[in-house]
């Protein structure tokens, strides 16, 4: 803005449209120059001046990193902190770059060396696949000094093989590396026109589930876990970490859980040098599994990545797919093999061309009649006219540049002239030419075979490192650990882990939600926190497990609108936290006068007593929870009495009425669910287990507890646990390269312990394993040494059945090839019942006493002592009478029944 003497203004410049410009200016030069990669070579432009810069001092030998710093900050106007960093990101890769020195680890987070230490040369695929000065477009750097590449013809998706990140003005970029084989294997899928998908692939290993990968686009996600094992019931190994973590990060990770309670460990130790090794020692009575699920939940040992693949195409970003990317990155490969073919097809005609003009002007000496030319365009005319007989030949007119090249040749070389050898060359050069054009004719074939040259020479050591796998959802609250204690004030309606000298309920984590019950008929789930007010004289609290459909309440409630008492049972599976939820009619006095929460679908008896003076001709009665149908917690229930109750109590506990839980088994994340996810395992009761038999020779009994991990490729069969099941297995004794074959039954009842069944030798495996009681053995093996047979034996005419421990029959098949179990229909024996000992006379007889209602028979002294016994407890006459027991005395046959308490009948 200019101002005049006198104060007027003269002119004014619009600040708006000037910001407006220079930032446009300036998004626009982030975005091209600094941080997005260009689709046509997959590199920055920092990246490309780097190997442009390598390739101008490449003698193969190795330059300190300091020295290319400087050579590329000819074409790269920033500082060398930016080009080092470029540099050192590019050599971690370990694609383009031979690298000496310390590099750092981008497993641990250490940096490299200073640039003046360290050195790095060319790779010899770099060589091979970034570089060809024929087929580069160049443009001045940014002094107008030197000439730089617009972009490098690299004849490989090296975008993909690297990944990229990059944050430029209001657009980022994040583009996963992939793996090196299935890239080239992709891109010769692509050519065949197959279909193609691309998964990313880490050099720091670990497992991928990429279900939502959605081929890399905007919206999709991945996610990443560390792999974990378990070395022993009191320590977890992790070998592999999540990409873009480091051992630092997650070690720190791991102790800020364990501190702020989420999960209980004792010690974490770095065991990492060459391989990464990070033991973790759980505190006592800590499970195993249920750690490894916290970890996952909340430590960097589970991470989740959004892909996002933006690249600059002709001049501009854009959002573009991985396959996207694979496809234009072949299709120019293809062309740039294209334009080296047509290159070296142009240098072989010229060559041909040359040599067929040296032939005819030393062969038809034509360099002697230019002996008396006085003038040099004298020479030129004599050489063209002794050239016109054959000039239609040559596949183009022959200039005056072609002459000149003949006059240049020395007398030695034309005195030394081979026709033969000449012939000679000329034929090697028509054969790599008509090869040439057979490439060029048959182009998709060509890149084919260069894509698969590429997989063969370079491929060795590139296999897929990270683990593609399926990953359930951890829910955190069910794997937390429980590090607070939960405590409740009923009387005026307070719960929290802060009320320390209240009730103690039960202990609870952190983040776990919590039911509440209140006398007036109301529920409502909330936040545990350190102390918060849930409603006046609350019956019940407790942790909330969302969809748990095993847990079940009873509850009996009067109706204050209409006197009568009601009950009910119902499931709260899912509901809104905070919200209160109405459980009893809508009325002021409606309350609940029992109540009972049952972790099984437990179904109790309970006594009703109803007031003195009502009308009722009966003022006690049982009711059975079990006759009742399990409803939504709004339903209105069934009618107990219309009479007023004084007194409900619990006669009696009850046992499940929701039978087993029905278990299945998804190989897919080696996980137990109740989903209907994978294969059937059966109905569990709680004294039920699952049996797990190991490909390494081991069996081990498991809970059926969701919690539980399985490595599926370990594992060769996974059951329902049945007490008479008979084991079939054969095996290779590494000792002394025998087979055996045995039967067994489990004799062991020990849960979540490995037992190995075969002999314990290194190179001992197991062959084959069958739980069927009697399969045949189909056995094929070379009776003469050289043809395949094959036998079908029963098993029961090689092998008993014996203990888990014994060595098993040696297979008597020197020669053996192959050996698989046939299922047959034979069950396994009903075993006879054992006989009871005969009672002497002198002895007194066993009895039971079942508590029971109806018509009874009891022996007259036996009901006389429960008569005394219950007088000597102050009972009424009446009530005495009343006793509905029965006593029976039991023959003999059942003398081991024990007594009514030991079975359950108290």
């Amino acid at each position: 803005m200019d101002e005049s003497l006198d104060g007027s203004l003269q002119n004014q410049i619009a600040v708006a449209g000037m910001y407006e410009n220079w930032f446009l200016e300036y998004a626009s030069y982030v975005i091209l120059e600094r941080a997005v990669p260009a689709v046509a070579d997959g590199l920055k432009p920092v990246q490309r001046r780097i190997l442009h810069a390598l390739r101008e001092m490449d003698d193969g030998r190795f330059n300190k990193v300091a020295n290319v710093v400087g050579q590329t900050m000819q074409y790269h106007p920033h500082g060398d902190a930016s080009i080092t960093d470029a540099m050192v990101n590019l050599g971690q890769k370990e694609l383009l770059f031979d690298c000496q020195g310390n590099w750092g680890d981008m497993r641990t987070g250490d940096s490299a060396a200073a640039a003046r230490y360290i050195e790095v040369r060319l790779s010899k695929f770099a060589n091979d696949v970034v570089f060809n000065n024929q087929t580069t477009k160049w443009q001045l750097s940014y002094d107008g000094r030197k000439k730089e590449p617009i972009t490098l013809p690299i004849k490989f998706p090296l975008l993909l093989a690297q990944g990229v990140e990059g944050i430029a003005v209001g657009l980022a970029t994040k583009i996963m590396p992939h793996n090196f084989c299935e890239i080239l294997q992709a891109s010769i899928d692509l050519l065949n026109n197959k279909k193609v998908e691309l998964l990313p692939d880490f050099l720091t290993g670990g497992l991928l589930d990429a279900s939502n990968y959605n081929d890399g686009l905007r919206g999709g996600k991945i996610r990443i876990r560390a792999k974990i094992e378990e070395s022993d019931k009191k320590t977890l190994v992790i070998k592999d970490i999540p990409y873009s973590t480091t051992t630092t990060s997650l070690i720190d990770s791991i102790i800020k859980a364990n501190d702020t309670g989420k999960i209980k460990i004792k010690k974490v130790i770095d065991n990492t040098a060459k391989d990464v090794e990070i033991q973790i020692q759980l505190a006592p009575g800590i499970s195993p599994d249920v750690t490894i699920d916290a970890l996952y939940a909340f430590t960097d040992c589970e991470i989740s990545i959004s892909p996002n693949a933006c690249v600059i195409i002709e001049e501009k970003p854009h959002f573009v797919g991985i396959s996207e990317i694979l496809k234009v990155s072949t299709n120019q490969t293809v062309d740039l093999l294209k334009q080296e073919l047509e290159i070296r097809k142009a240098e072989l005609m010229e060559r041909i061309l040359f040599s067929s003009l040296e032939k005819i002007f030393i062969e038809n000496r034509i360099y002697r009649d230019i002996e008396e030319c006085e003038t040099f365009e004298s020479v030129i005319d004599m050489v063209d006219k002794g050239l016109e007989p054959y000039k239609k030949d040559f596949y183009r007119e022959i200039v005056e540049e072609d002459i000149l090249r003949l006059l240049e040749i020395r007398i030695k070389r034309i005195s030394k002239f081979d026709a033969f050898k000449a012939d000679e060359a000329m034929k090697r050069l028509e054969e790599e030419l008509t090869e040439v054009e057979h490439h060029l004719a048959n182009l998709i074939t060509y890149a084919i075979n260069y894509f698969k040259n590429l997989l063969n020479k370079y491929g060795k050591g590139r296999e897929r490192k990270t683990e593609i796998q399926n990953f359930n959802t951890i829910t955190a609250t069910v794997v937390a650990a429980a590090n607070q204690k939960l405590y409740v004030n009923r009387t005026d309606g307070f719960i929290g882990y802060g009320l320390k000298k209240d009730e103690y309920v039960m202990d609870c984590s952190d983040i776990d939600d919590i039911i509440v019950f209140r006398q007036n008929g109301t529920c409502v789930v909330t936040k545990v926190q350190e102390k918060v007010f849930v409603g006046k004289d609350i019956l019940y609290c407790s942790v909330f497990k969302k969809n748990d459909d095993r847990k079940v309440y009873n509850l009996v409630y009067f109706d204050g609108k209409n006197g009568i008492s009601y009950v009910k049972r119902f499931k709260v599976t899912s509901v809104t936290r905070d919200r209160e939820y109405k459980l009893v009619s809508d009325n002021a006095k409606s309350k609940i006068t029992y109540f009972s929460a049952n972790e099984n679908g437990e179904a109790e008896i309970i006594q009703i007593n109803l007031t003195a003076n009502c009308t009722a001709k009966i003022k006690q009665f049982d009711y059975d929870f079990a006759k009742l149908a399990i409803k939504g917690r709004e339903s209105l229930g069934n009618v107990l009495t219309k009479y007023p109750v004084r007194k409900i109590v619990q006669k009696s506990a009850g046992v499940s009425t929701l039978g087993g839980v029905d278990i299945w088994y998804d190989a897919t994340v080696g996980r137990l669910n109740r989903d209907e996810h994978g294969q059937f395992i059966g109905n569990f009761e709680p004294k039920d287990s699952i049996l797990v038999l190991y490909k390494s020779g081991n069996y081990e009994l498991t809970n059926f507890e969701l919690t539980n991990r399985y490595t599926a490729d370990e594992i060769l069969y996974l059951k329902k646990y049945e007490a008479n099941s008979v084991i079939s297995a054969a095996y290779l004794d590494g000792a002394s390269k025998n087979h055996f074959i045995k039967r067994f039954k489990l004799e062991t009842t020990t849960i979540d312990k490995k037992f190995l069944f075969i002999s314990d030798h290194k190179a001992s495996r197991l062959i084959a394993a069958s739980d069927n009681y009697a399969p045949n053995v189909q056995i094929k093996h070379k009776a003469d040494g050289k043809t395949n047979q094959i036998e079908l034996v029963p098993i029961a005419e090689l092998v008993d059945v014996r203990g888990w421990k014994a060595i098993g029959n040696k297979l008597n098949y020197p020669k053996l090839t192959d050996l698989q179990f046939i299922d047959t229909d034979e069950k396994a024996p009903i075993q006879p019942e054992e006989e009871s000992p005969v009672v002497d006379g002198d002895d007194e007889p066993e009895f039971i006493i079942k508590n029971l209602e109806g018509d009874f028979e009891t022996s007259e002294s036996e009901s006389d002592e429960i008569k005394e016994d219950a007088e000597s407890d102050n009972m009424s006459k009446e009530e005495v009478d009343d006793i509905p027991f029965e006593i029976k005395n039991l023959p003999p046959d059942h003398k081991d029944l024990g007594t009514g308490e030991q079975l359950g009948l108290f």
